[in-house]
């Protein structure tokens, strides 16, 4: 059965830092792409970062430079560190894997909110 466990939301104020974790069973993780999406109320799911299998990474420009991806697959664990945390990063965030075969699978995501 396939697992993938978000943690490290909360309330943070402007300028603040969280980082977010998101630990993967299930999946042969080392093998996989990871990624963190997010959702504000009443918006669609966006993409906010990827990190390949090999370490290659990906940020949207809303995020690049503020915000760190990054994968321990000791641990079978990708991080999301965020800094520098704005109002608009408000969301809900999820972490998505994606398999050699296309095969895709979700967590449950984890809310983050930053007051202004």
């Amino acid at each position: 059965q396939v697992r993938l466990v978000e943690s490290g939301g909360g309330l943070v104020q402007a300028g603040g830092s969280l980082r977010l974790s998101c630990a993967a069973s299930g999946i042969v993780f080392n093998t996989n792409a990871m990624g963190w999406y997010r959702q504000a109320p009443g918006k669609q799911r966006e993409w906010v970062a990827t990190i390949s299998s090999g370490g290659n990474t990906g940020y949207a420009d809303s995020v690049k430079g503020r915000f760190t991806i990054s994968r321990d697959n000791a641990k079978n664990t990708v991080y999301l560190q965020m800094n520098s945390l704005k109002p608009e990063d408000t969301a809900k965030y999820y972490c998505k894997s994606v398999g050699r075969s296309f095969s895709t699978y979700w967590g449950q995501g984890t809310q983050v909110t930053v007051s202004s």
